[in-house]
């Protein structure tokens, strides 16, 4: 077999994966709000979560060609595919040690900051597209900011419009829109985080010269749509424990307005073709229901280790990407 189609090989194994991965890390971001109030039974909200990532991850290819060409210009580094693998080994190390410890943190910080720290070792600084990148970082840091700040809002406007209702009324309504916001907000996720996957694959075709654009190819599509759902199908238990459990006691008009938001704020990002963090998005949702419902409901030391592991991720796996990239090729 020819070495250069070996290594896209591997490239797009390691790729899947990591949408394998993403799938069953992040799992909790739809579901873990209508399974702690028990709208839906786990295993019911899971599957209901994979078939919904499949069809949105099949809908939409912005951010795909985000990822694959706003960090560097695939067409212009001759050892693209190495960068790719050094990227993609970093990623997941990192998503595999948060799932382990439960911890909720970026899938999308997770391959933005290794696909940079990987080309700036591999290609030098200058191959790195400087605007693109910071272009993204803002997406990925503005998007919780604003998850915050909606869903804060949309629990205000439901506590006012249901001031005078009995909560045990309420509650049972909002438990049935539930799921409703839970399909809604695991379509969205598909949209934009198995996009990722799709975007390095294309950047990998692109840089060993299969293809001359950046047009994800409709293979490229199905298969990054099918390891997403398999991973969803496999559920992130630790993680969906923290999210639905110790941020804050949700009730179901809580966990509606969070799914909602955090839906909204991630399908927005999509139709923008930026990259966000889905677990940015729906724990800043939580965090801003919690702080409407009552500020000191919620455990904010919990919150501040999740925050601490968002600011930490970029830097570590921009570092271990390097690190793996000249342990890999920096003798070849």
């Amino acid at each position: 077999m020819d070495i250069s189609l070996l290594i896209i090989l591997i490239v797009i194994i390691l790729a899947l994966g990591f949408d394998f991965i993403n799938g069953f890390h992040d799992t909790a971001n739809a579901i873990a709000t209508s399974v702690s109030t028990r709208a839906l039974k786990p295993r019911t909200a899971i599957m209901l979560a994979a078939c919904m990532n499949f069809l949105g991850a099949i809908m939409f290819t912005g951010v795909a060609k985000t990822i694959g060409g706003s960090v560097a210009d695939p067409a212009k580094l001759d050892n693209g595919l190495e960068i790719l693998i050094a990227t993609l080994l970093s990623a997941i190390i990192w998503n595999l040690i948060t799932w382990w410890l439960g911890i909720p943190s970026s899938s999308s910080h997770a391959l933005i900051g290794s696909l940079a720290g990987a080309v700036y070792v591999g290609a030098g600084p200058d191959k790195l597209n400087w605007s693109g990148f910071i272009t993204i970082i803002e997406g990925l840091v503005l998007s919780p900011i604003i998850a915050f700040a909606v869903g804060y809002i949309i629990m205000m406007l439901l506590k006012w419009i249901f001031a005078r209702r009995s909560p045990h009324t309420v509650n049972k309504g909002f438990r049935s829109m539930q799921i409703l916001t839970a399909a809604i907000q695991s379509f969205t996720h598909g949209t934009n985080d198995a996009q990722k996957a799709m975007g390095i694959i294309t950047f990998a075709l692109v840089t060993a010269k299969f293809q001359d654009h950046m047009e994800v190819p409709l293979w490229v599509k199905l298969s990054a749509a099918t390891a997403m759902a398999l991973g969803t199908s496999v559920g992130g238990w630790k993680i969906i424990k923290t999210m639905g459990t110790k941020i804050f006691k949700i009730e179901p008009i809580n966990g509606f307005a969070a799914d909602l938001t955090g839906a909204t704020v991630i399908f927005g990002a999509t139709l923008l073709h930026l990259p966000v963090s889905t677990t940015h998005a729906i724990t800043s949702a939580i965090l801003g229901v919690g702080s409407a419902k009552r500020f000191s409901a919620v455990k904010w030391g919990v919150a501040g280790r999740i925050v601490v592991a968002w600011v930490i991720t970029i830097p570590i796996v921009a570092v271990l990407a390097g690190v793996l990239y000249k342990l890999l090729f920096g003798l070849i």
